[in-house]
This record gives structure tokens, sequence and C-alpha cells, in this order.
């Protein structure tokens, strides 16, 4: 297993929450999926053989959210 932290911009309340943690954590490899409001951070669990960077941010811009930096 492997821990990603992301900087997402867009995000204000549960119902963001709840969108990136159902968009993210539906992915093949997703194992675990924590949003910070407040750090607008998004910090993956995942399985690298099965998931990557790029299907994190697709996940994400899906959903109008900005993934930064």
């Amino acid at each position: 297993m492997e821990k990603i932290t992301l900087n997402v911009e867009g995000m204000s309340c549960s119902h963001c929450e709840k969108t990136i943690k159902k968009a993210v954590g539906e992915l093949v490899g997703v194992t675990g999926v924590n949003v910070d409001l407040a750090q607008k951070t998004v910090t993956i669990e995942y399985e690298p053989v099965k998931a990557n960077l790029e299907n994190f941010k697709l996940a994400i811009e899906e959903e109008g959210y900005e993934v930064v930096g």
C-alpha cells in the first residue's frame, strides 16, 4: 500500500467531501480516501499496481474540483 496527498481547490462543504470520497473510492486499487476541508487536501491509500496519480486527478477533476501542485 502507498499513500499520496493531493492539494485540491474548490472543496468547501460535506457535499464536496462525499463527492470526492465516492469518485476516488470507486477507482480500482483504492483502499481509503480521507478529505480534509480545512487543509484542502485529499489523502488516498492505494495499491500502486492498480491505481495511479493520473487516475486520481481525472476522477477529482471530473467532479469539478482542481488538483493543484
